[in-house]
């Protein structure tokens, strides 16, 4: 494997899209691209979750109609996407039961409305995976914030395909394949890579498989494959959304989060997930904090006086050069969108890394291995691993099972070294105490000392050329942009949203604020996505290939990126014969 110091990334690309496998050449779509979204002659791409419960309550459209749409295009593309590993034989009944409690005056905010959750976060009458044959037929009942989402009226269209366990088991990976459900094309471009490790959920929601979806983050697992799809994409504050019923990395970063094609559809599905859960003591704090309806903060006009900070060095600049000249660019003409929506930029306001970047990994490690433990304990039936020792144990009984990958690459690596770790003692306490701290001190300095009311950068780069042979290794990775690092350790939140595309290649922009945030940075979100009309959907092109511009690949593709130097990354933290690099998000 390749020495990751020889392969500096920019630091502050996500973490937690650690480590997955290789994956299969993407298929092409046989006939024409499958661009018509529209049913009873509503445009469901267009069409917000406030627009789609209006129109049934109108009577202009039913669940049946909505789902059997959803339906038939699961069967048409998913078997190129692969973005589903489970899909709900229960949803037309499902749908036909909402559509009978709206004609009795149920008025729901979510009524009828078929949503796509991350193949670990636990739901009745379906498996959760976390992408693993390991965990295959478990079957624990609904997370707390499945139980929220139905209580809302909403239900559960069927469970996305994720980076396998959620990229936080071996080196090299690909992000997006996991043993059970292949490896995720994404629907832009079925070549390119979605990020992930919420992958599934990004590409389900980008082409138009589902009202919206569900994914979790770690590090980057949220925002990455939003910004790569062209979605809008909310990581929330740690203890917003309940962590119960979650196939865990930490409890100490991990949190769920919507991903919609609209900053109004990812509102809508954050507040309906909020609540005080029993089982999850963080979500305590939450009181007075948290809203049902986070809709209600959103303003075409909330930018109008408010100070953005711009994170450049480290983030997509290395000094002062562009990572990526086009992405370089879109941010220059998102800034001159901020601008003209009445906000006052601070340019550069570059977030501090220090002691608490290097904590994070170790942290992450030794947290893995008790948190993982306790949930296989807990939410797993009997006959299934209940230790990591276990799940090691699995994996090297069961070569055959890794479909897709190269069997001498596909590793436990990152299980290995959690797993050597003495899980949550007390140095694994003292790295948490210098990662967590650090990183808020990082982002509130900067907010104070500039008075800022958010800080925005770049929430991704094009995506790579998926390689079937070296996974996230091969191509244009190099290229990696992401700035999910400090929000994820701080336990802060980040709202992506689309910004512009490099050829046919989506890119998002982040805004990124103090704990319990929300409001502020969905308005903001929303504001800039009123202004600039950034997104336009996919339209599944087979391959940009060799050449072209925007492919990276081959000659004439994007500049090789400038040298820089290495940052603490996951990699660079990580013993040189354990893994070939970083920069994955979980």
């Amino acid at each position: 494997m390749r020495n990751p110091a020889r392969r500096p990334l920019v630091l502050s690309v996500s973490l937690a899209l650690l480590l997955g496998v290789t994956a299969a050449a993407a298929p092409v779509l046989a006939g024409p691209p499958p661009t018509h979204t529209r049913v009873a002659g509503i445009d469901v791409d267009a069409t917000t979750i406030p627009q789609l419960e209006s129109l049934m309550n109108r009577h202009r459209l039913t669940s049946v109609q909505l789902t059997q749409f959803y339906l038939r295009r699961i069967r048409k593309l998913d078997p190129e996407l692969h973005a589903l590993i489970t899909v709900n034989a229960a949803a037309l009944a499902t749908a036909r039961a909402a559509d009978a409690a709206r004609r009795h005056g149920d008025r729901r905010p979510l009524l009828g409305l078929p949503i796509i959750v991350k193949d670990n976060i636990d739901t009745t009458g379906m498996p959760t995976t976390a992408g693993s044959w390991a965990l295959a037929g478990s079957a624990p009942s609904d997370a707390f914030i499945v139980g929220r989402l139905k209580a809302a009226g909403a239900f559960i269209l069927g469970k996305a395909n994720l980076s396998e366990w959620a990229n936080f088991r071996s080196g090299p990976s690909s992000s997006g394949w996991s043993g059970i459900g292949g490896q995720v094309n994404m629907a832009y471009v079925l070549d390119r890579n979605p990020c992930g490790s919420s992958s599934g959920s990004a590409v389900a929601s980008s082409a138009d498989l589902s009202v919206a979806a569900v994914g979790t983050e770690t590090d980057g697992s949220v925002v990455c494959p939003s910004g790569a799809n062209g979605l809008a994409g909310v990581k929330p504050s740690l203890g917003l959304l309940s962590r119960a019923g979650i196939v865990p990395i930490s409890a100490d970063q991990d949190t769920a989060g919507p991903i919609a094609r609209n900053v109004t559809d990812a509102a809508a599905l954050l507040g309906a997930m909020t609540g005080v859960d029993a089982h999850d003591p963080a979500t305590a704090a939450q009181a007075g904090h948290a809203f049902t309806d986070y809709t209600v903060f959103l303003d075409p006009h909330a930018l109008r006086g408010k100070r953005i900070g711009v994170w450049r060095e480290l983030a997509f600049e290395v000094g002062g050069q562009p990572v990526d000249p086009a992405v370089s660019a879109i941010m220059d003409d998102a800034i001159s969108v901020l601008r003209a929506q009445g906000a006052t930029i601070v340019d550069p306001a570059d977030i501090v890394f220090g002691d608490w970047a290097n904590a994070e990994f170790p942290a992450l490690l030794c947290e893995f291995k008790s948190d993982i433990a306790s949930y296989l304990q807990t939410d797993v039936g009997p006959g299934y691993p209940k230790t990591l020792q276990d799940l090691i144990h699995f994996n090297n009984a069961h070569p055959e099972l890794e479909s897709g990958a190269p069997a001498s690459d596909w590793n436990n690596a990152v299980f290995d070294q959690a797993e050597a770790t003495n899980g949550r003692d007390q140095d694994c306490a003292d790295f948490r105490a210098i990662a967590t701290p650090g990183a808020r001190a990082a982002i509130d300095d900067l907010m104070a000392a500039n008075h800022l009311d958010a800080i925005v950068s770049a929430t991704n780069g094009p995506a790579w050329v998926t390689d079937p042979v070296n996974g996230d290794l091969g191509g244009d990775f190099s290229h990696f942009i992401g700035s999910s690092g400090p929000a994820a350790v701080a336990g802060y939140p980040a709202v992506t949203v689309a910004a512009g595309f490099d050829g046919p290649l989506p890119i998002g922009i982040t805004f990124m604020g103090g704990r319990w945030s929300e409001p502020e940075l969905l308005a903001d979100a929303y504001a800039f996505e009123q202004a600039s009309h950034a997104r336009t959907p996919p339209t599944f092109i087979p391959t940009i290939g060799p050449g072209d511009p925007s492919s990276g690949v081959g000659t004439g593709g994007r500049p090789a990126p400038r040298p820089r130097h290495p940052g603490p990354q996951a990699a660079d933290r990580l013993a040189p014969d354990a893994l070939g690099r970083g920069g994955h998000a979980a």
